[in-house]
């Protein structure tokens, strides 16, 4: 480890400071551009206002970027290549999405497009979601060229469009027809790791997404013999496809213990002294408050019965019925899945996949792994960085198509009462600024040695 991890400093460090306040206003002013992605191309906003604000926040320090649109007009995408001190060694890319779930005012503190900087958070839709990431790597990315500081080897910095509707637009569209502009990456990091839960005694662990699970919508059809309301009759879609979707609904799928989830429940275990035996999981599992909400859907793959549509007239019953189930699936289990949803919802419900993108899962090992910890560890010395699965999905999933090994990577140490996972997609989205300020510094120490 070098003397650089051990105190703090580096052969230049006269904008660090700099980068720590710019990182709040860049937050603040990226969640005030309404980038809101329904998932509908009519209602869709689009990225390009972001996508414009990011480009030209790189272009101000001296970054020739590079911005690409896919086939939708105004789904914006920007990249900036750093290069690095060894052209031999593979490229490390930084992502993020400018994109961010729909937001209802009504229900909200602040209004949540407002970026309201007030009780030590920067308030607004995507400040965890993952506005806040984007502004780190922006206020990294600007303090790395404005000091010419040149890191280990090329990053890649790239911010990217719908990510929320599972990146056909962005991600997925960029890796089928842009491949290039990933040349030579072989590693990543992105969102939903690098943050911090406190497990006992002011004790924090950071948690490192080394694995997500399979996103898989699926559609459900039911056909029937149409009919008068008022008749008799054996045969209607409605009622065969609501017994389905309950079977469904209330299944459990079997307990699967994959190598990250293994890992950060041994860590947690010599963290606090908890036990985590398999013949109760589910309730060693909510021992961990808010943080169970994701830890226990990686136990074990899930389908959550979503959206229903039937019928056009109160007194008709009709030919056919649809459902919309969002199924969740571990690394390795497609297959078994499957014959499992077969099983349970029989031989006449149709069955197709809306989208389906594969789980991934990589080792928690390795020099960049390392770098990370002692990162995260040179700011918060008494912390354990610990791997886990996220139950969710990330752009991860298309640049892992291209072999690029990812993580999930944007550090922030949060207060021991914030229930940060419920801020995901929440009402009253917020991140501390002190935690912007943290993951600011841990990322440029990461940048400037991986």
């Amino acid at each position: 480890m070098s003397s650089d991890f051990r105190t703090g400093g580096s052969p230049a460090t006269d904008t660090l400071g700099l980068a720590e306040e710019e990182v709040v206003s860049l937050a603040s002013e990226l969640i005030r551009i309404d980038s809101t992605n329904t998932g509908d191309p009519d209602t869709v906003v689009g990225e390009r206002a972001a996508a414009e604000y990011v480009a030209a926040q790189l272009a101000d320090v001296g970054y020739e970027t590079t911005y690409v649109e896919s086939g939708a007009k105004g789904r914006g995408n920007v990249f900036a290549r750093l290069e690095g001190a060894d052209p031999s060694r593979p490229a490390l890319l930084v992502h993020g999405h400018l994109d961010v779930v729909p937001a209802d005012a009504s229900e909200w503190s602040v209004h949540p497009f407002s970026g309201a900087v007030q009780d030590g958070y920067v308030w607004g839709r995507g400040a965890v979601d993952m506005k806040d990431m984007v502004a780190m790597t922006l206020a990294t990315a600007r303090r790395l060229k404005r000091d010419g500081i040149v890191p280990p080897r090329d990053i890649v910095f790239s911010f990217l469009a719908d990510e929320e509707a599972g990146g056909l637009q962005g991600s997925q569209w960029l890796v089928d027809n842009r491949p290039e502009l990933f040349e030579g990456c072989s590693e990543a990091i992105g969102e939903v790791g690098g943050f911090s839960i406190t497990v006992k005694d002011g004790v924090r662990a950071y948690l490192i997404e080394t694995a997500e699970k399979g996103i898989a919508w699926m559609r459900l059809r039911v056909r029937g013999r149409a009919g008068h309301g008022s008749m008799l009759t054996d045969d209607n879609s409605v009622v065969r496809l609501s017994e389905a979707v309950a079977r469904l609904g209330r299944h459990t799928f079997p307990l699967v213990m994959t190598d990250s989830v293994r890992e950060f429940l041994a860590a947690i275990t010599e963290l606090t002294g908890l036990e985590f035996p398999e013949d109760d999981i589910d309730g060693a599992v909510a021992k961990l408050g808010g943080l169970a909400r994701i830890i226990g859907a990686t136990l074990r793959d899930t389908a959550n019965p979503t959206m229903l549509n039937a019928g056009y007239k109160a007194n008709v019953i009709p030919s056919s019925a649809e459902a919309v189930v969002d199924c969740r699936i571990l690394p390795g289990r497609q297959p078994a899945f499957e014959r499992e949803l077969d099983e349970i919802l029989g031989p006449d419900v149709e069955r197709e996949w809306i989208a389906n993108l594969p789980a991934l899962e990589t080792s928690f090992d390795g020099p960049l792994v390392d770098t990370m910890s002692a990162s995260i560890m040179a700011e918060d010395p008494g912390a354990k960085v610990v791997p886990y699965m996220l139950s969710g999905g990330t752009d991860a999933k298309a640049f892992d198509r291209l072999g690029i090994r990812c993580f999930g990577f944007a550090p922030l140490k949060l207060p021991a009462d914030l229930d940060f996972s419920a801020l995901f997609h929440g009402v009253d989205e917020r991140v501390p600024v002190d935690a912007l300020k943290f993951g600011t510094r841990v990322l440029d120490r990461f940048l400037r040695h991986c």
